[in-house]
């Protein structure tokens, strides 16, 4: 991957890139956003134990792509509250592998049930060689 931090656009904020090139011949893995809800259809009250079932579904997601985060190259990420950016930031963190994907955060008004806090969808790219 390619990436691109131009030097006449302010830094990233965070761990991520402004962009990534994907080269030609790469197989792209686009999945749904993933909430924060566990197999037993428990919801977790707080922001960070969601956002760990979120990551932790997209790399179930990933892995049966076989791929891994290091694929990632971008993520969309949505929150109900300004002040749960830090939580959900310290998951992505965690989750995120060199080269940083591209990555957006939206604060949104809810999501389908109210007990939702957070939303996670990413884009992967990787040459099978």
């Amino acid at each position: 991957m390619k990436i691109f931090n131009p030097p006449s656009v302010r830094r990233p904020f965070g761990n991520y890139n402004h962009g990534l090139l994907v080269p030609a011949g790469a197989s792209l893995l686009v999945t749904s956003g993933q909430l924060g809800i566990g197999l037993d259809d428990k919801v977790p009250e707080d922001i960070a134990a969601q956002a760990e079932f979120c990551f932790e579904a997209i790399k179930a997601i990933l892995a049966e792509a076989e791929m891994s985060f290091a694929d990632v190259i971008r993520i969309s990420g949505f929150v109900t509250k300004r002040e749960d950016f830090p939580a959900y930031m310290a998951i992505r963190d965690r989750y995120t592998l060199d080269p940083k994907p591209a990555s957006t955060l939206i604060i949104v008004s809810g999501f389908t049930r109210p007990e939702f806090l957070v939303e996670v969808e990413v884009t992967a790219a990787k040459l099978f060689c």
